[in-house]
């Protein structure tokens, strides 16, 4: 089975903020759509590992931030790479605004907003869905959104090339491009620095 072919669908890129009593936090993610129109309706999936998560389920609303063209690695980096258990996301980042539902949304690399609360969880596993009535939307520019695909070509610094006759194997992370070093990666490795599964690790030489 190749799993490469999960790759060819089509996905979006989104800043998901949330706020828990003083915390506010955000992480990226990759699914989110609108699922009904009547009633204004959006589902997101998020991983259960993300911090994000749990605010949002105890706090019952979140928002999201709709990634554009125009959004450089750093926003990738501050929202994507670290945790929001250790850091404060939104620590010297000016390019925030509170929403009406006072989560901060995303106005730097971004072309629009979505405010929502939740009204349905589902427990997918891995992940939760979330599926959220509309409170409040704003489109921020006419730049187009960046996909998946878009990040990869346009956006993500490409990796140095590290292979080399009689070197050492090692997996790579196609999202973030941190290097274990090793024969064979546990198949139940997460990465460390943006948290993504063994699955996104390409064998390499170094």
């Amino acid at each position: 089975m190749d799993t490469k072919a999960l790759f060819k669908i089509s996905y979006g890129l989104f800043v998901l903020t949330a706020k828990n009593g003083d915390k506010d936090n955000g992480c990226i993610i990759n699914t989110a759509m609108q699922v009904t129109s009547q009633p204004n309706r959006i589902s997101i999936a998020v991983n259960k590992a993300n911090y994000t998560n749990s605010m949002i389920a105890s706090s019952g609303e979140f928002s999201v931030s709709v990634i554009s063209e125009a959004a450089s690695f750093d926003l990738f980096k501050r929202f994507g790479f670290a945790s929001g258990k250790d850091s404060d996301k939104f620590a010297g980042f000016n390019g925030a605004k509170r929403g009406g539902n006072g989560i901060y949304y995303i106005t730097e690399g971004c072309n629009a907003y979505i405010c929502a609360k939740v009204v349905q969880t589902v427990d997918l596993g891995s992940h939760t869905l979330f599926i959220a009535d509309i409170t409040d939307m704003e489109v921020l520019s006419d730049v187009p959104s960046a996909t998946y695909t878009f990040y990869h070509e346009h956006i993500k610094p490409k990796p140095a090339q590290t292979a080399s006759e009689g070197g050492k194997t090692a997996w790579r992370c196609k999202i973030c491009g941190f290097v274990w070093v090793g024969e064979e990666l546990p198949p139940d490795f997460i990465c460390p620095t943006c948290k993504h599964p063994a699955s996104d690790f390409e064998k390499i030489t170094v």
